[in-house]
């Protein structure tokens, strides 16, 4: 049976989230592979909306399999505060249908002050992080200095994980002017939390290759977008994890043979959230509409998102990076109204012409969009569920992107409902 990895194709908020909950009524398992609770995704079902950020979207679809894959690092205070969220709404949440992998980075108090301290020295350069402890997690486990789900189970293990990590840490906070952390007051809270995570924890990487040998469907679920790839994105103004596909693989522990399918999710205009190069932003009404009709807020932060046309030099870009096999076309009904449409070709530095984004973060500040104007559409294309619903100028729209990403398009999202989806292509076909 096909397995599929969903992947963002752009700085992230592509709508990914509600591809993937369409995409899991047919899927068994559900398993998130990077990122942290700094991703938010929103899902709406029926009248019911839900907004996930640690949980992967399979959570709220009954007789699935939900698993957050070591590619993860997992703020299990915040896990516990979403799980009783979404319980709230009516979603049963056992371990049953939830599974942390057992080697899971997990973010500590720490992670999040020291994030937040960084950003407030006026000295360096913004990265526009949101603050929740993300990058320092991944930093301690490249530094072999995090405490992982499995460290909770033994309390021995636990104290020398935590005097490892505060060995590192006081110093470095004791430069930014934070004071110690609490030794004793941290192992409590761990402690704590642990009776709360524990039964969660398991050995994902076997569960998932029984699953797949079993003939099971599983969808790969990422966060954030490919320009936020820590070697293939915006650098420095990016995450502190890889995104792009191949990650699928070392955030679960199955093999990259076991991926048949990858979905990249991509806006129909371009938005980006924090600090950074983008190349296609508009500042004027027309990067107002997009933003107003699209709704632009960060489901985790609520910070508005900066709007800019549609970018194919760097959605070619992020194709060719993650192996894309089909994009799914999102938002395409915010572009209704519009009398014509840019779309970005080429760039131009220093009076050459380049086909893709350079990586030098000076020369990515400097490149000047070549753009394409397409006629836009007077009709509606909400709601929409088959070609024969949209416009004949958006239908050109779409097949024009095709063109210029080199990469097909095999769903079109018309609006936030999950059922306003054209199928062109099934992922999961055999």
């Amino acid at each position: 049976m096909a397995n599929v990895v969903v992947v963002g194709t752009q700085w992230g908020d592509e709508g990914k989230g509600k591809i993937v909950d369409w995409l899991s009524e047919r899927a068994d398992v559900i398993a998130r592979f990077q990122g942290g609770h700094n991703a938010g995704h929103t899902l709406v079902i029926g009248e019911a909306v839900y907004k996930l950020h640690a949980l992967p979207s399979g959570v709220v679809r009954g007789g699935k399999l939900s698993v957050i894959g070591n590619g993860v690092v997992l703020d299990p205070w915040h896990l516990v505060k979403e799980i009783d969220g979404i319980r709230g709404q009516g979603v049963d949440i056992t371990p049953e249908n939830l599974m942390i992998a057992e080697n899971t980075p997990l973010i500590m108090p720490y992670h999040g002050e020291l994030d937040r301290a960084r950003e407030g020295q006026v000295s360096v350069a913004k990265i526009g992080t949101t603050g929740r402890g993300i990058g320092p997690c991944y930093e301690d486990k490249v530094g072999r200095r995090v405490i992982r789900v499995s460290d909770l189970a033994d309390s021995a293990t636990l104290e020398l994980r935590v005097d490892r990590a505060l060995l590192h840490h006081n110093p470095l906070r004791k430069g930014l002017g934070l004071e110690p952390v609490d030794r004793a007051g941290l192992l409590a809270q761990l402690r704590e939390i642990a009776v709360q995570i524990l039964p969660y924890a398991a050995p994902v990487w076997k569960v998932l290759n029984e699953k797949r040998k079993a003939g099971k469907r599983i969808l790969f679920e990422g966060a954030q977008g490919a320009l936020l790839d820590i070697d293939f994105g915006t650098y420095p103004f990016v995450t502190s994890s890889n995104v792009i596909a191949g990650q699928a693989a070392t955030g679960t522990g199955i093999g990259p043979g076991a991926i048949d399918y990858v979905l990249g999710i991509t806006k129909a205009y371009t938005t980006r959230v924090g600090e950074g190069p983008f190349p296609t932003e508009l500042d004027d009404a027309d990067g107002q509409q997009l933003g107003e009709r699209g709704h632009e807020f960060g489901t985790t932060t609520g910070r508005k998102r900066r709007c800019g046309w549609f970018d194919a030099c760097l959605v070619r870009q992020t194709c060719a990076t993650s192996g894309v096999n089909g994009i799914s076309l999102t938002k395409l009904d915010v572009l209704d109204g519009f009398e014509e449409l840019k779309i970005c070709v080429a760039y131009e530095l220093d009076g050459e012409r380049l086909d893709y984004l350079p990586t030098a973060a000076d020369a990515q500040a400097r490149v000047t969009p070549i753009y394409e104007t397409i006629e836009g559409w007077s009709g509606s294309t909400a709601g929409a569920r088959s070609w024969a619903d949209l416009p004949a100028q958006a239908i050109k729209y779409v097949r024009r992107i095709e063109e210029l990403i080199d990469c097909p398009v095999a769903l079109v999202s018309t609006s936030p409902e999950r059922e306003d989806t054209i199928l062109v292509t099934d992922p999961f076909a055999d």
